[in-house]
């Protein structure tokens, strides 16, 4: 038997409890995991309470790190015993143990423990898709001004170093002048607290009134206006989650101004094939071994302790990556 955590219906962290549930053998293309680690993500806030709607029950968890027990038929990248760690759909890392489908599952390199990999894997995937898949139309080169909110939280760190060894100068805002501080140790070119600074007007004065060329925004509602401020001519404004609630509606005729591209994007979309989220691993893996990327595990809770980590990840309370341990 295994323990896992589901819910049986949308709402509050006290939705979440602790159950038993079988764990089986693995059928064709799938691997069964025995976890070391399990990251915890905003996007696990969303399907517990609903916006994301899902089948109930559901076991929630989209990361995780561990050891892989069994292999079923056609899976030729892994086997038992490999150390490995994962981020995907369906969810379910929440648990001891899961099956699932092999093909989004990388072996991990020897030298990355397993929090580091249970702790990075969405969020660094993301941070790679982001400053190196979905450019502006005019590129992105050495030198160039992106803005990154949440700057302090597990993929916003992970960016602000990446960047920097990118040679870009990222703009981070945050919260708090503490999660100020910590994006610019990890990089950040400039930092704004956008609870005592009005973030659009910090941008113009940074970039002397020409604006960046990316926004990069998981939060949603509460940037979303000032984020289109401060983008130039032909920016690109990526949204990638909503912390704060969704964008609203807009008529396209608002983005005429400086012709700004606006696009939604998904890590999942981009590790849609093994090829690509192979790769993508690949190249994340290779950063963090370098050293130019660390991987900061700021918080640690107990699996059965789950729903403090997620009202404290709601409240805004962490800073850089958040691992349940088993």
């Amino acid at each position: 038997m295994n323990m896992a955590v589901q819910i049986k219906q949308p709402g509050g962290p006290e939705q979440m409890e602790l159950v038993e549930v079988a764990v089986g053998e693995p059928g064709p293309g799938e691997v069964r995991i025995r976890h070391k680690a399990v990251g915890l993500n905003y996007i696990d806030v969303y399907q517990r309470s609903g916006l994301y709607p899902l089948a109930m029950p559901l076991t929630l968890g989209m990361e995780g790190a561990g050891v892989i027990e069994a292999v079923g038929a056609g899976v030729e990248h892994l086997r038992v015993g490999d150390r490995a760690a994962y981020t995907s759909n369906p969810p379910g890392s929440y648990c001891e143990a899961r099956v699932m489908p092999a093909d989004r599952v990388c072996r991990l390199p020897d030298d990355i423990g397993f929090e580091t990999g249970a702790a990075m894997m969405l969020k660094g995937l993301t941070a790679q898709y982001l400053l190196k898949r979905v450019k502006p139309v005019e590129g992105l080169e050495p030198g160039d001004f992106v803005l990154f909110h949440a700057a302090a939280g597990g993929v916003g760190l992970i960016a602000c170093q990446w960047a920097k060894a990118l040679g870009l100068q990222l703009i981070a805002t945050a919260g708090s002048d503490e999660k100020c501080r910590l994006a610019l140790g990890n990089g950040a070119a400039h930092a704004i607290n956008y609870r005592s600074e009005n973030f659009a007007e910090r941008v113009k004065e940074i970039t002397g009134g020409a604006g960046v060329k990316v926004v990069y925004d998981s939060v949603g509602k509460d940037t979303w206006e000032g984020s289109l401020q401060c983008l130039r001519t032909f920016g690109l404004m990526v949204c990638f989650g909503n912390a704060s609630g969704p964008v609203p509606a807009f008529a396209p005729s608002l983005l005429a101004a400086r012709s700004i591209y606006v696009t939604r994007q998904t890590v999942y979309n981009h590790i849609a094939t093994r090829e690509s989220c192979q790769a993508m691993a690949d190249d994340l893996f290779a950063v963090v071994q370098s050293g130019a990327v660390k991987i900061h595990i700021d918080q640690r809770y107990p699996l059965r302790e789950v729903q403090q980590a997620h009202r404290d990840l709601e409240a805004r309370k962490t800073t850089g990556s958040t691992i349940l341990t088993l």
